[in-house]
């Protein structure tokens, strides 16, 4: 009896030691799994966890202005996770209302008893990494930190804010969007190089960090020790000045929609250095909108048409080929070899004028002039385009930039028309910037230098590469040919196609340009005849700071260069003139003569004027009570003089600055708006006009 019942003992002992082994293994696996996931080892000491390498990425340097205004900058954001395991009970079932509330409060795609369901569901089921939002700014984090449970910390309250996610914004948005460029490898695994991004990425980039990484539940996440810290990237300093270029922006983007045509670009670059202070491209996405889809100015090739002609001259001289004064035939069409050409005042010529007379017309009677000079030698005329700098690439920093095209003997497509149809701006292709370093090497007295875009890389404040202008030809032609040919550039402006765009603060030289474009049956025989506007100068003439061009392509309201390109490059140099004082000593224009230093005063009230000359000791004598004064200096003294305002009618705010006039028209119920910077030199309702409340009034400033 007692061996069966100590039998029925062991069988008991069995049964219940089996039973809690196989508990033991049942737990020992859960526990595997939250721990380590599927196939991993247990390994309960943090220390002992499975841990890998990897590297930290740093946070990739700033694009910055030429007075380092950031174009391109990163941003931070993170991601916020939760460990609800790690809270305790009583502090979790008391505060989670609360934490679900806040959280609907800051993010009320969700509402708080959504919120509230999921973080307990993940709670009861041993989550230890729940998404609770991605791409959070640093101001939302605190606020996220400083909720109940997570105020507690990571530890105590469970959140997980340290997963950081930088990304590249540009904060003027379309503004230099195609020229900033980016970098990146596409779906192929190709790497894309675009822009000033793309050129300099290898700067930009910095140098990857190490850090330990350990593995979970939930997958691989930082433990937070650093083996290597990451060198964050260098800063890219361009030569972008960001005032000039929201001006040629606006002023390109204006015009299109004016024009309603199909692209445009605007260059805009330093005479002496290179350093390219502006560009824009705009391309129409829409009736009306444009946006920088497209780098026209660096890697579009088209036809540059008269502006060509400047070139084919240059040549001339140089050869001795003929005199600037010599007498030409400009009979308004011109045959060539078969064919022919007109000029832009459809056949009526302008009868026998000089060389500089037809430049300055941009009378296409120059294709017969250089026919004539070079039909027995055309390697002659090649050979100086060459030696100008016109057959090859500028050699820019970034990628992109295509040869220009240029006809050469042998080719299959040469002719007996290609040297005189090339001479006149056709048979040959270039982008806009290397049609600009032309023209640039002219105001720089012959010395072409490459565009520049980057002056200098920091790091830490500190210069670690600067970019200094580049030579490419010390002397393109004889300083007597090129006294001609910017004397014929003046004269553009002063008697030729460009006389309409004259400043009347400063001198411009500059040549315009109309080419018909290439359509699907040729120049000839198109159904819809498409055309680029072009016009590309320097100001001021006598002394030049800037280089510009400006080219608009298929505008369907008008087609010559000087009316659709030629006044945005007026816009654009009057603004950037009017802003920049610092230039203003380089001005020598004979036609504005400094007469006496006695100062010049805006309209304005006359107790501000008076409390501005008192405090700057500045003689002047008072001879007004009126509300609003003026500065006369008629008499070579400075008198502060009434200015009459009408209650009822119109005001005059002629010479006002901008707050002065908007206070005056808006106290008086008229809608503003203000064009330009600097003080109003035109309303658009005239002075003494009935004055009626919520009319719109336009005034613009110069």
């Amino acid at each position: 009896m007692s061996k069966d019942r100590n039998y029925l003992y062991y069988r008991a002992y069995l049964v219940y030691f089996g039973f809690v082994a196989l508990m033991l293994v049942v737990l020992y696996t859960t526990i595997k799994l939250q721990i380590n996931g599927p196939g991993g080892a247990m390994q309960m000491d943090e220390g002992e966890l499975p841990t890998r390498v990897v590297d930290r990425l740093p946070r990739m340097g700033q694009i910055l202005d030429h007075n380092e205004v950031p174009l391109v900058t990163s941003i931070t954001f993170y991601d916020i996770y939760m460990d609800p395991t790690v809270v305790d009970s009583v502090v979790f079932d008391q505060q989670i209302g609360a934490l679900a509330a806040g959280l609907n409060q800051l993010y009320p795609t969700q509402s708080s008893r959504e919120y509230e369901a999921k973080i307990r569901k993940a709670r009861a089921n041993g989550m230890r990494y729940l998404l609770i939002r991605r791409k959070v700014t640093n101001q939302e984090r605190k606020k996220l930190n400083a909720l109940p449970i997570f105020k507690l910390g990571r530890m105590k309250g469970g959140i997980i804010d340290n997963e950081e996610v930088i990304l590249r914004k540009k904060p003027f948005g379309n503004l230099l969007n195609r020229t900033l460029g980016y970098w990146k490898v596409n779906e192929r695994k190709d790497t894309l190089r675009v822009g000033i991004e793309g050129a300099y990425y290898d700067f930009l980039k910095g140098e990857a960090g190490k850090e330990v990484e350990q593995r979970i539940s939930s997958g691989w996440k930082p433990t937070g020790k650093i083996l290597k810290d990451a060198v964050e990237g260098a800063d890219v300093v361009t030569t972008i000045d960001k005032e000039i270029q929201e001006v040629a922006h606006s002023e390109l983007e204006k015009q299109l929609i004016e024009m309603d045509a199909e692209h445009g670009s605007v260059i805009l670059m330093e005479v002496r250095t290179g350093y390219v202070r502006a560009i824009a491209n705009l391309t129409r996405t829409s009736k009306g909108k444009y946006s920088e889809n497209f780098n026209y100015a660096i890697g579009h090739l088209e036809v540059p048409g008269s502006t060509f002609k400047l070139a084919s001259l240059m040549a001339g001289l140089e050869d001795e080929k003929f005199k600037i004064t010599d007498k030409v035939n400009a009979s308004g069409y011109y045959r060539v070899g078969g064919d022919g050409m007109s000029d832009s005042n459809h056949g009526m010529g302008y009868g026998v004028i000089t060389i500089q007379k037809a430049f300055e017309k941009s009378s296409n009677v120059i294709l017969q002039l250089m026919n004539r000079s070079y039909k027995n030698d055309p390697e002659l005329f090649l050979e100086r385009l060459k030696q100008f700098g016109l057959t090859e690439k500028l050699g820019i920093d970034m990628e992109g930039e295509p040869r220009p095209k240029v006809t050469q003997l042998g080719d299959a497509n040469w002719s007996n028309l290609s040297l005189p149809w090339m001479s006149v701006g056709y048979e040959v292709m270039q982008t806009p910037l290397q049609t600009l370093a032309f023209y640039n090497a002219v105001a720089n007295n012959g010395q072409l230098v490459r565009p520049l875009f980057v002056e200098k890389i920091k790091r830490l404040g500190r210069v670690i590469k600067s970019f200094e202008p580049v030579v490419l030809n010390e002397e393109i032609c004889s300083n007597h040919t090129l006294k001609i040919l910017q004397n014929c550039l003046e004269g553009v402006m002063i008697r030729g196609t460009g006389k309409q765009l004259k400043s009347s603060l400063f001198t411009i030289a500059g040549k315009t340009g109309t080419a018909q474009l290439n359509g699907e049956s040729g120049y000839r025989d198109q159904k819809i005849r498409s055309y680029q506007a072009s016009f590309v100068g320097y100001f001021p003439a006598k002394k030049p700071i800037y280089s510009c061009i400006v080219v608009i392509a298929k505008p369907q309201k008008a087609y010559y260069g000087a009316a659709v390109s030629g006044t945005v490059f007026a816009e654009i140099a009057n603004k950037i003139y009017a802003s920049a004082l610092q230039y203003h000593s380089a001005v020598n224009d004979p036609r504005n003569p400094i007469e006496n230093d006695v100062p010049v005063l805006k309209v304005g009230k006359r107790q501000d004027l008076s409390y501005l000359l008192k405090n700057l000791k500045v003689p002047h004598q008072l001879n007004t009570n009126y509300e609003w004064a003026h500065g006369d200096t008629s008499n070579q003294k400075l008198q502060v003089q009434a200015t009459k305002i009408n209650q009822h009618k119109v005001p005059n705010v002629f010479g006002m600055s901008a707050k002065d006039a908007v206070y005056l028209l808006e106290d008086r119920g008229c809608i503003v708006q203000i064009l330009g910077k600097g003080k109003v030199v035109h309303q658009s309702i005239q002075p003494g006009a009935p004055l009626v409340k919520g009319q719109l009034i336009y005034i613009k400033l110069n």
